[in-house]
């Protein structure tokens, strides 16, 4: 199993040049409790991402309660053959 401990210690052996990258994946994942206090680097797309993460948040979490699921995939007539 994967800890915070050991990626903590993988990250120091990480070469400079792959710090930014590496950040910038790592603040993908976290889920920031107030959507309205996220700051991004590029100041004209703030607003737009903001925007996403509200939608994302708000349509994302109405499945929790009920699932998505896949039926049975139904009877489908045979057809002829193509050559």
């Amino acid at each position: 199993m994967i800890t915070k401990e050991l990626l903590k210690r993988e990250i120091d052996n990480v070469q400079d040049e792959y710090l930014t990258p590496l950040y910038k994946i790592i603040k993908t994942f976290e889920y920031p409790d107030d959507l309205d206090n996220i700051e991004f680097e590029d100041e004209e797309d703030d607003h737009k991402k903001k925007d996403w993460l509200k939608f994302i948040d708000k349509f994302a979490g109405c499945l929790s309660d009920t699932p998505i699921e896949r039926r049975d995939q139904g009877y489908f007539e045979t057809r002829e053959e193509i050559i």
